[in-house]
């Protein structure tokens, strides 16, 4: 029986990761035991940080609430607890687009949580 080398299917393997490391520095672009490991770890990191922008678009947002909300004379833990006390929920990232978009409306909100944290409790 013939010996079987892998042929048609081991190039194409190798094409495609060689592929997939397009525009990876020097030889892990080109050879493939080399592109085979950059291509792990660029998958491996891609993964990672898809999950890590979720919490920096959150710190994003927090700050932009934190800067309209202190322009408006409260903190944002304030704020927040103010929007908690009237029951509105609405998620950071409406509100920062709002702060930033539309400010006429940012104030209103502003306004509610102020009179929320000004009524006495009950």
């Amino acid at each position: 029986m013939p010996r079987a080398k892998g042929g048609v299917k081991a190039r194409r393997r190798h094409n495609r990761t060689l592929a997939l490391t397009q525009g990876h520095r020097g030889k892990r672009h080109n050879l493939y035991k080399r592109a085979r490991e950059s291509m792990i770890h660029a998958l491996a990191y891609s993964y990672k940080h898809r999950h890590a922008r979720a919490g920096d678009m959150r710190a994003l947002w927090i700050a932009r609430i934190n800067a309209a909300t202190r322009a408006a004379g409260l903190t944002y833990s304030q704020f927040i607890n103010g929007l908690k006390k009237a029951s509105i929920k609405l998620n950071r990232k409406v509100m920062a687009d709002m702060a930033i978009a539309d400010p006429g409306a940012f104030s209103q909100l502003v306004a509610t949580a102020k009179e929320q944290l000004a009524a006495k409790p009950a």
